[in-house]
């Protein structure tokens, strides 16, 4: 696959120009970001080089006016007549999401979910790994899973504060949630998936992600024949 037709000068390292403010970067930019980057290094596979936004958007399902003016945000990756460089845009969008290192997760709930959560193995080389588990099972709190001990949540915020944990998955019961929810704060932990079917309260500086399957299947209904 060869590109023809992305725009402006090679500039690398975005993060390092003072004119890139990430605060008015909008969160739906941020979101798309990983498609980026996972499409990539799917065409690197492939034996792709360099690719132009047109090829790029019709293998994602946007628009090539979009992929540009996403990544304009943080800089200018292409050349005119030659696209992007496949390599160099991956490695640079994975800089900007911070990929381009390994991130310690804690995580709350150790049933059928979490044991699932724990065992997946896209983690690794996605940058990330559970470097802290926590259950109130009486027979779950001892085990011990890939060397990460499972542990008492009553541990929970002094454990991530001395690993430093910046990140933690919800995995237990509506219920529980919000309680978990703020012991990992008070912890140290800045962004949180959670998988409770629960709108959690957290600081403005917390980050939060939902993943409901049930609610995003209930949204899709709508879309079917009677």
């Amino acid at each position: 696959m060869r590109a023809h037709d992305d725009h402006g000068p090679d500039r690398l390292s975005p993060r390092n120009g003072a004119a890139v403010i990430e605060e008015t970067i909008p969160d739906i930019v941020i979101r798309r970001l990983p498609v980026y980057v996972r499409t990539l290094r799917e065409l690197q596979s492939r034996g792709a080089t360099s690719i132009s936004s047109d090829e790029l958007a019709d293998q994602i399902g946007v628009t090539a006016a979009q992929i540009r003016r996403d990544l304009s945000y943080f800089g200018r990756f292409g050349k005119q007549g030659k696209g992007y460089d496949a390599e160099r845009l991956a490695e640079e969008i994975a800089h900007i999401l911070r990929l381009d290192r390994q991130w310690d997760v804690a995580l709350a709930g150790f049933g059928n979910l979490g044991q699932a959560i724990v065992h997946y193995q896209g983690f690794v080389p996605a940058s990330f790994r559970i470097a802290a588990i926590f259950d109130r099972n009486e027979d779950a709190i001892g085990r011990e899973v890939d060397g990460v001990v499972v542990k008492s949540p009553d541990e929970m915020t002094d454990e991530i504060a001395r690993l430093g944990i910046k990140m933690g998955i919800i995995a237990v019961p509506a219920h529980a949630a919000q309680e978990i929810t703020d012991a990992m704060i008070a912890g140290g932990v800045d962004a949180i998936l959670n998988y409770a079917p629960v709108v959690l309260r957290t600081p403005a500086r917390v980050t939060v992600r939902e993943v409901d399957p049930v609610s995003a299947m209930q949204s899709m209904t709508y879309y079917l024949d009677n």
